[in-house]
């Protein structure tokens, strides 16, 4: 793994652990599964950890995919330039770079 996808893994795993300095986006299927179910969704992806070449080709923890509620629960990481428009121009550099996860059901991709 060069550096520049070290780097955008450890920014990566540090905003889905924490959930903090990008934004959060619960698509309309995830949030009609209620507060508590959200929250027990929510958590799930702060501690997740099952990444393997299927699901992260590139080593960059951008994705995830894991069952509960009855789901299968997806989970993306998106770079965006700092107004949200257009894409990073660098991922790996967080002051030119913000985080975007999408939750969601499978059945909404």
């Amino acid at each position: 793994m060069n550096a520049q996808t070290s780097k955008i893994r450890m920014l990566n795993d540090q905003f889905r652990r924490t959930l903090t300095g990008g934004t959060v986006v619960l698509t309309p299927g995830i949030a009609a599964l209620g507060e508590v179910a959200v929250r027990r969704i929510v958590t799930t992806i702060t501690v997740f950890d099952d990444f393997c070449n299927a699901n992260d080709p590139h080593g960059e923890h951008d994705f995830g995919a894991f069952n509960t509620e009855g789901e299968t629960i997806f989970f993306k990481i998106d770079y965006y330039d700092r107004s949200l428009r257009l894409h990073s121009p660098d991922p790996a550099d967080p002051v030119v770079t913000r985080r975007v996860i999408t939750i969601m059901l499978a059945s909404e991709y």
